[in-house]
């Protein structure tokens, strides 16, 4: 409680005897002041509890709502302060309408209705541009074709004249020589493998197979799946060593010479070739 500040010495001296006509009913500020007091409660106390300024408080129960900053925000202090005080908010609003002038006036709906009224409405197609570019492209192609015209007459008449065709007649395209074919292996590098190494070539001509390929100080080479029209070509000092995972399925060619072996499809064969013609090991 603040000092020289206690209900006691807020309470008013007059009393107003029960049954007050309409003139003595008291104003909303006199109604706070006594609910106040009456509680025991000083305006330190309600503003705390309300979080509502105590400059403001004063204002209010002295029927001065300028500080509250609008009827808006005075009804909003008028209702808090008395549910803090304990009286009924609803009665001191009317109380609060029937001094003030009642509620502000509702906004007008005109200016809705107005923004609605001139919104942009919906088109439909500008027939017009669309006449217009028609008739630009008319024109156009119309020159175009008298131009061209023109430069046909003038080519026809030193055609007729004997004179040869001005430079700008498209010349006859001229026929595309055929692909040279592909060269069989045997044919490729392969034939021209070197004699001091081995060098053997892999090819899935018949599906695909699973082959391994090493060296021979027995490094790995290629381990995987070879498709079906791929091939492989591997090349050692000394010895190839071959595992063919579908042996019908494949073509070899060991130092240029194509292998004949009728390798049976589905059959594992492990094969080994060297230096010099072509021998299995």
């Amino acid at each position: 409680m603040s000092i020289g500040n206690s209900p006691e010495d807020e309470r008013p001296f007059d009393t107003v005897p029960d049954g007050p006509s309409e003139g003595d009913r008291p104003s909303v500020g006199t109604a706070l002041r006594r609910a106040r007091i009456d509680a025991g409660l000083t305006i330190d106390d309600v503003s705390s509890a309300t979080r509502v300024r105590i400059a403001i408080v004063r204002a209010i129960e002295a029927d001065d709502f300028a500080p509250c900053g609008g009827a808006v925000y005075a009804r909003g202090h008028i209702r808090t302060l008395a549910r803090a005080v304990r009286l009924d908010p609803d009665r001191l609003l009317a109380r609060f309408e029937s001094e003030h002038g009642g509620r502000p006036a509702p906004t007008p709906a005109a200016p809705l209705f107005e923004a609605e009224r001139i919104r942009p409405e919906r088109r439909g197609p500008n027939w017009t541009a669309a006449m217009v570019a028609a008739i630009v492209a008319v024109v156009g192609f119309v020159g175009f074709t008298v131009v061209k015209g023109g430069d046909d007459g003038a080519d026809k008449a030193n055609l007729a004249e004997g004179a040869e065709p001005s430079a700008s007649a498209p010349a006859s395209a001229k026929p595309e020589k055929p692909a040279a074919p592909k060269p069989d292996p045997t044919d490729s590098a392969i034939a021209a493998a070197p004699q001091d190494k081995v060098t053997v070539k892999v090819s899935a001509t018949d599906g695909r197979s699973w082959i391994s390929a090493k060296d021979h100080s027995g490094r790995l080479l290629f381990d995987g799946l070879l498709k079906q029209g791929d091939s492989k070509t591997f090349q050692d000092n000394d010895r190839i060593n071959l595992v063919l995972g579908d042996a019908g399925a494949i073509q070899l060619y060991v130092n240029g010479k194509k292998i004949e072996d009728d390798f049976r499809p589905g059959a594992v064969e492990r094969l080994t070739y060297t230096k010099g013609d072509p021998q299995t090991g």
